[in-house]
């Protein structure tokens, strides 16, 4: 049963492998690149007016501007193009987990910073400009629904500032994605 499934799936991936090494972008994101965030991802066809993109987003920062600031984000996108396939504007779909140690908004102005992981759904907003046959400039503004797990800690002693709860939650609607991405065609 295991290896029916498996040619079932190597078919399908097969039956669309034609179509999306036609054409594939590998981005990154340069509005991050100065202070040390890294924001990258593939963008691969997988129809005339649809793609498919997983990104990740990596902020370093033990320390930024005072305050905890590190981030390792994974997300799945799906954009659908309205003339055509990484021309013009589009919309997108996406879901993603990420990990972190920060500072909440509602604490910078404090000794507490949280520790823990958030499931990310959200919509994204973008145009994408051909510059030439092989680049193309994609500008995109992008919102979720932060659902996230976490335990908060004094930054002074390194203890719990919470009681012993299993994890505390917090749910927000935030902006998460803003770029100005280079993307380099790679098929």
């Amino acid at each position: 049963m295991k290896k029916f499934c498996g040619i079932i799936l190597l078919s399908i991936f097969l039956g669309f492998s034609n179509e999306m090494v036609a054409q594939t972008y590998a981005k990154v994101n340069l509005l991050g690149l100065p202070i040390g965030m890294l924001n990258g991802g593939v963008e691969t066809k997988i129809s005339d007016k649809m793609t498919l993109q997983p990104e990740f987003f990596i902020s370093p920062w033990r320390s930024f501007l005072g305050n905890r600031l590190q981030i390792y984000d994974f997300n799945l996108e799906g954009r659908y193009y309205f003339k055509e396939s990484f021309k013009h504007f589009y919309v997108g779909a996406n879901a993603g987990i990420a990990v972190f140690d920060l500072q909440k908004w509602n604490y910078l102005n404090s000794n507490q910073y949280q520790r823990g992981y958030s499931w990310l759904f959200g919509i994204t907003v973008g145009y994408q400009y051909p510059i030439s046959e092989k680049l193309n400039l994609d500008m995109y503004l992008g919102g979720a629904t932060s659902q996230g797990f976490y335990h908060g800690y004094d930054i002074i002693d390194g203890q719990r500032y919470e009681p012993k709860n299993p994890w505390n939650r917090s749910g927000e609607l935030i902006p998460y994605k803003v770029g100005v991405a280079l993307s380099y065609k790679i098929n």
